[in-house]
């Protein structure tokens, strides 16, 4: 089994900017796919980005639009742990923001959270106008 825990969130105002942890236990954490998907009351769970490998264990960060050019997804191996900083942060950036690990994910499932086997509980991250 593969535990995720997340931490770094907060109250913040419109402009600033978070990093958000996500401290993965278990076993081949460098294998498997990491991404981050947020929730927004009354909203349904959407894809933030994702950080897996493709050819010769290199590994590539993608992004959904709103998240193009203001947050960036990265792994630290050695801390078992994945990070997405957020930059420039929005008011409707407000949500909860989950972390999730696959070891089957690609680019074309990346996107879908039912994918996804294990899931960390939550950060809150609120961006205020």
């Amino acid at each position: 089994q593969v535990q995720l825990v997340e931490s770094g969130g907060g109250l913040v105002q419109a402009g600033v900017s978070l990093r958000l942890s996500c401290a993965a236990s278990g076993r081949t954490f460098s294998n498997y796919a990491m991404a981050w998907f947020r929730q927004a009351p009354g909203k349904e769970r959407e894809f933030v980005a994702a950080h897996l490998w493709r050819t010769s264990r290199t590994y590539y960060a993608y992004y959904a639009d709103f998240a193009k050019g203001r947050f960036t997804i990265f792994r630290d191996i050695a801390e078992n742990t994945v990070y997405l900083e957020m930059n420039s942060l929005k008011p409707e950036d407000t949500a909860v923001y989950y972390c999730a690990a696959d070891s089957r994910i690609t680019t074309a499932t990346m996107k879908e959270p039912d994918e996804y086997d294990y899931w960390g509980q939550g950060t809150q991250v609120t961006v205020s106008s």
